[in-house]
């Protein structure tokens, strides 16, 4: 039992003379607020805001409105009523909190509020070196930690001007691809638990150990690598890397037409995500969201394709797309785009050429560790690299790629020193969580977590 004891209660005066010590009043529970984060009453909102957050006032690049004054604002206050999901509730995909106006069952608006996991990344990169930089944007989209640095890798090496070896961009990219089929496998994974299916979430995790285990065999880690660095990869692929690839690819390809057979055509599955969190791809574009979720409206954006980089465009691959911008259209670009970075893999396997995995310019590169032991001067050349860094000429840089939540990009300004003067990433995540209030406006509060989940949202990039 509690030893709290209210002293307004009619037993007080009984616990004082019994007892002979007057307790003090129970103090009234403290409120949090997150200030303008929150969502406030109806008849507390001005109208403006009403129609922003049910979407009245989306622009396209064009000028045209979407929904121009069709929005309900004026539904009687008695009838609504805001909930609280979040930031606690493990169908949220991290902190994420939501607000919630119900009329009934159904979902009026929506606020996500956001900032529980502030690491302040940004920030903590203007005190680090460029060659500690990437294990600080690693950490940000802790799904897909490789292609956070290969963004940043990217940027710095656009402002220092070098070129990186063929083989250092091959084995990139084959780690991207690599990246991308683990971070769906454990979205399918999670999905698949968050609409009940267990069985899901085993298989999802037991396909992404696979590729965690050749991770680790080359990175040294199973995430948060620090293996992508401005000049190549941080060592070479080891031994047997071919034949762990191919294990991989044989494995993952058939047991996606296993996942095919128990979820496609599965009618509770389809009940909850067919025609559930339709988006148009006006309002897509309009929001600026990327990824699976604007692919999923029928716009063929994939920057792959759309703006090619490191060597994709030598590349065969088709890009998903849908057509209803609902939640199955998301799930089926998923599970498809699983299948095309498997056909990615197995070019870039064959193609991936001898040589230096690494840029032989002695302004970033360390020498060997063989030649450590050996010269001082390489002791001193190593030892200058990993305190003081690599200066790197003023000037600012934007460079993006798709990671497999949609385009990441990183904005990259040098005063000239060894240290960023700023850095800003575009985080997926972050854009693509404005999508839900618009995903969730008339829908039923039993599709929340189904929605959510089709965003795919990773709160430690949201919150960096």
């Amino acid at each position: 039992m509690s030893d709290e004891f209210d002293a307004s209660s009619p037993d007080a005066d009984l616990f004082e003379e019994v007892v002979g010590v007057r307790r003090a009043p129970r103090a009234a529970p403290s409120e949090t607020s997150e200030g303008a984060q929150e969502l406030g009453t109806r008849s507390a909102t001005p109208l403006e805001e009403l129609r922003r957050e049910e979407g009245a006032v989306l622009r396209i690049p064009e000028g045209a409105v979407v929904d121009v004054g069709d929005v309900d604002v004026e539904r009687p206050t008695d009838e609504t009523m805001i909930i609280n999901m979040g930031p606690q509730h493990p169908s949220t995909h991290g902190v994420l909190r939501l607000m919630l106006e119900l009329d009934g069952e159904t979902v009026l608006r929506t606020k996500p509020v956001i900032g529980y996991l502030h690491t302040g990344m940004e920030k903590t990169a203007e005190e680090l070196t460029y060659v500690q930089g990437a294990t600080n944007v690693t950490r940000m989209d802790y799904l897909s930690p490789l292609n956070n640095e290969l963004v940043f890798s990217l940027a710095t090496e656009a402002l220092l001007g070098i070129d990186v070896p063929t083989r250092a961009t091959w084995i990139r990219m084959l780690f991207s691809e690599l990246q991308r089929i683990s971070s769906h496998l454990m979205w399918m994974a999670t999905n698949g638990m968050d609409l009940g299916s267990t069985s899901m979430m085993i298989y999802g995790f037991r396909e992404r150990e696979m590729i965690l285990a050749l991770f680790e065999k080359t990175t040294g880690l199973r995430m948060n690598h620090d293996y992508i660095r401005p000049g190549g990869v941080a060592a070479d692929l080891p031994d047997g890397w071919e034949d762990d690839v191919e294990i991989i690819c044989d494995t993952v390809l058939r047991r996606t037409y296993e996942y095919d057979e128990l979820l496609t055509g599965q009618p509770i599955f389809r009940e909850r995500m067919v025609g559930v969190g339709s988006i148009t791809a006006d309002e897509a574009i309009a929001l600026s969201v990327t990824g699976p979720i604007l692919r999923s409206t029928g716009v063929s954006w994939d920057l792959r394709r759309s703006m090619p980089y490191l060597e994709y465009g030598q590349l065969d691959f088709d890009v998903i797309v849908g057509t209803y911008g609902d939640n199955f259209d998301r799930y089926a670009i998923r599970l498809n785009e699983i299948r095309e970075s498997i056909k990615l893999v197995r070019q870039i396997a064959q193609r991936v050429p001898p040589g230096d995995y690494r840029a032989q310019d002695r302004k970033v590169t360390p020498p060997p560790r063989a030649r450590i032991d050996e010269s001082m001067e390489a002791l001193i050349h190593h030892f200058k690299i990993f305190t003081e860094g690599f200066r790197v000429p003023e000037g600012e840089v934007y460079v993006a790629i798709e990671s497999p939540r949609g385009e990441i990009g990183c904005y990259l300004v040098s005063d000239g020193t060894s240290k960023p003067y700023r850095l800003h990433i575009r985080g997926p995540s972050f854009v693509n969580l404005q999508a839900v209030p618009t995903l969730m406006r008339g829908g039923l509060i039993a599709d929340a977590v189904a929605i959510i989940s089709s965003v795919d949202p990773v709160m430690g990039e949201v919150d960096r």
